[in-house]
């Protein structure tokens, strides 16, 4: 059997150029016993995934240069030689940029039907930024009545969770986003407090007249000029969560950064202001899902996806995600759900 797979060819220098992914058919083999067959459905694409085309330090083992280029995956058992693992079961979790994959179910775990919930909202949520917005707000953030809490990127995937949280909890939220419309769709549809435009007004002015006594939470994963405004208005005892930097990824290799380098090394190794990564909190993960799931059953918690056609397309997908460019979760529908 044929499948498409993207592999990682060269590390990025800067920003993703073509060249550094190749995309390509190959044979796969036939399936050994423990072992079973899953078309891909839908691709999820994050800001993690530059670093792991790197060789900085991280919380996982790069790609290795010539492997498949990694990724979260949802899909369908289309064959299967493994006890307890049906054709037609949804598996999801961490896999490859790839039209189908052979698995003994490492890192993958099946995945029921949600009423009322399609699977692209089930899976971008529930896979990756559902967990990472709710235990980096509750668990780091630790949230009052009364609190400002500001999110940088908030009409991505994680931040558009992490605000309605934040409402639920009884915080002020000021969102951070790029472009009109998504400043309205956060105050509009998620109930948002205020939304800045960073690409339409001074950010540091605009916290200055929307948070006059200062910011109690900072859920960070921008980096740059914008965490730089942030903190500088942060009061005493404030608490970051440090979730990501995106505006760094795509630094080439001896480039100034424009912010000092022990940011990057906060969220790699956890440190107190406070970086995290999801996977700390895996053990953990079903309660997320059981609060996310009551809450987007009940409509307090809204998602939206950005689904994007076609694998072959995913190495500009990909780029999408470091200029601003995806409106909610990045997902790439690989085949028919």
């Amino acid at each position: 059997m044929q499948r498409q797979v993207w592999r990682l060819v060269r590390r990025p220098q800067g920003d993703i150029r073509d060249g550094d992914l190749e995309y390509g058919t190959e044979s796969l083999p036939p399936l050994a016993d423990g072992e079973f067959l899953v078309e891909v459905i839908y691709l999820s694409l994050d800001p993690t995934n530059r670093i792991w085309m790197s060789d900085m330090e991280q919380y996982m083992p790069p790609v290795a240069i010539g492997a498949p280029m990694r990724g979260g995956i949802a899909g369908r058992v289309t064959q299967s030689r493994k006890a307890g693992v049906a054709v037609g079961d949804i598996y999801a979790g961490l896999g490859e940029w790839a039209s189908h994959i052979v698995t003994d179910g490492t890192m993958l775990q099946q995945m029921p039907a949600i009423p009322g919930v399609s699977l692209a909202a089930a899976f971008g949520t529930f896979g990756v930024v559902g967990p990472t917005a709710y235990f980096g707000l509750l668990d780091i953030g630790q949230p009052k009545p009364g609190e400002t809490l500001v999110v940088s990127a908030a009409a991505g995937g994680v931040g558009q969770i992490v605000g309605q949280i934040g409402k639920l909890k009884g915080c002020r939220v000021i969102g951070i986003a790029g472009g009109a419309d998504k400043c309205r769709w956060i105050t509009d549809e998620l109930g948002f407090d205020a939304a800045i435009d960073y690409k339409a007004e001074d950010v540091g002015a605009a916290l200055d007249r929307l948070a006059p006594d200062g910011i109690d939470i900072n859920f960070e994963q921008v980096g740059g000029a914008i965490m730089d405004a942030v903190l500088k208005r942060m009061k005493l005892f404030g608490r970051v969560a440090l979730c990501g930097m995106i505006a760094q990824y795509n630094l080439a290799d001896g480039a100034a950064d424009p912010v000092p380098g022990y940011w990057t090394m906060m969220l790699m190794r956890r440190l107190t202001v406070r970086g995290f990564i999801v996977t700390d909190f895996a053990p953990r993960f079903p309660e997320a899902m059981m609060a996310l799931g009551q809450w987007m059953a009940s409509s307090q918690v809204k998602t939206r996806q950005d689904i994007r056609q076609g694998l072959d397309k995913a190495g500009e997908h990909v780029k999408l995600l470091y200029s601003g460019g995806n409106f909610g979760k990045l997902l790439v529908e690989v085949s028919a759900p």
